[in-house]
């Protein structure tokens, strides 16, 4: 049962128990299932949902989890391999600018309507403030992300130290590691608004640091060894 009065504040007033919540929000991020999926899985243990419920929850709680989590973040590498994938809301292709550094783990994610120089920009304006400067970043060979960097060293966001190469090899790791949401987005059969998919994205990336092992619970969890207690006891530190 999570315990200090700030968690139970967050599930306040929700007709379902907070445990349900954070399962089928846990799931739906995790693992590829659609909000109907979960509903029928739920249904199987006697609880009847709404995928719209679900969905709600999403939206109501990836934030706050988000917030959590980012409490026990273990510092990423200072070699960032960078790259765009796409996505499609409401029929429309957006862009959702990516990195990570060489041993895989994420270092941070933008979902950007548009692929310019000024969507790059911010999106290694906020990895920086994050993490701090990298060492060196690795770019594929698009010119508008060469442009921002650049851009970003005149006005000191980036160190002038600050290496910037192009090889596609060592870019296969980003390349790979897309296939991990794109796995996951695919049965959400599209998203119907910016916002919406954004905050979905956050969560599903919160899902994949997880797995990666992205955090240091050890001061935190004690004996807690399953998934259900290492998010109870996240959510209620």
């Amino acid at each position: 049962m999570i315990e200090p009065s700030s968690a139970q504040d967050l599930f306040k007033g929700r007709h379902f128990d907070h445990e349900i919540i954070i399962l089928c929000v846990r799931w739906y991020l995790t693992f590829k299932l659609s909000s109907r999926d979960l509903v029928q899985m739920m249904a199987e243990r006697g609880i009847a949902l709404a995928h719209t419920t679900i969905l709600r929850w999403v939206q109501r709680y990836v934030p706050e989890f988000e917030k959590r989590w980012s409490r026990y973040a273990l510092p990423v590498g200072d070699s960032w391999r960078v790259d765009e994938t796409y996505l499609k809301i409401k029929g429309q292709w957006v862009h959702l600018y990516r990195a990570v550094d060489k041993a895989g783990r994420t270092v941070d994610f933008l979902l950007s309507k548009r692929r310019d120089m000024d969507a790059a920009k911010r999106f290694f304006s906020r990895a920086t403030r994050q993490h701090g400067a990298p060492r060196v970043i690795t770019l594929d060979g698009y010119a508008a992300s060469h442009r921002a960097v650049a851009k970003l060293k005149e006005v000191g966001i980036l160190p002038d130290r600050v290496q910037v190469r192009s090889c596609k090899y060592l870019n296969n790791l980003i390349e790979q590691d897309h296939r991990r949401i794109k796995q996951r987005t695919r049965p959400m059969l599209g998203f119907k608004r910016f916002e919406t998919a954004a905050v979905t994205i956050r969560g599903i990336e919160l899902a994949e640091k997880i797995k990666k092992h992205q955090f240091n619970l050890k001061p935190l969890t004690g004996q807690a060894v399953t998934a259900p207690e290492i998010w109870t006891a996240v959510l209620a530190a």
